[in-house]
């Protein structure tokens, strides 16, 4: 089932997420209306908070060599994630996000991280990543956090965004 994404400045997003403790129908309904909503928005990523559900849930599915997402063959499903950067090597990429519709800025992540995570079953899980892969974890465990992409641009990118943005808003009412 597709789910409504809350988009910016909806304050929920800015919710700390809870730890899910449960890893039963509930949650694996959860990922799986989560899943159909992202590739129904073409994401590649999609935090829980951001189908109004605070709890520590995301997904990532950057596809495969070709960027091909195929029935969710490279999907990876996190939870309770946890991210060490494995070196200080940071790359920038260009973002978007589901909740900020239409706006791309370049952001400096880490290119090299250790994910510890569990699965919907809640078995532990290890994954090392790297580059976009990497980059698309950290944004979507920055939602996790209470944090969107645009608090990292410089100060004048961020005055950019937010001219463009209230420009849209008056535009729409």
């Amino acid at each position: 089932m597709l789910r409504e994404i809350i988009t910016y400045p909806n304050p929920r997003l800015f919710l700390q997420s809870q730890k899910v403790e449960k890893f039963d129908e509930n949650l694996h309904v959860l990922l799986d209306d989560m899943y159909e909503t992202m590739i129904a928005n073409k994401g590649v990523g999609l935090a829980a908070i951001q189908v109004d559900v605070p709890l520590r849930a995301l997904l990532v599915d950057i596809g495969d060599e070709e960027g091909e997402q195929k029935d969710k063959q490279t999907l990876i499903e996190i939870i309770n994630p946890i991210i060490t950067p494995l070196d200080d090597e940071k790359i920038s990429c260009n973002e978007g996000c589901l909740s900020i519709p239409g706006y791309y800025e370049d952001v400096m992540r880490y290119k090299n991280i250790k994910l510890d995570y569990q699965d919907r079953f809640g078995k532990a899980q290890t994954l090392i990543a790297h580059d976009f892969l990497a980059v698309a974890i950290q944004h979507e465990v920055d939602h996790l956090d209470g944090h969107l992409f645009i608090e990292k641009l410089s100060f004048l990118k961020r005055k950019k965004f937010d001219k463009e943005f209230k420009k849209k808003t008056k535009k729409i009412k």
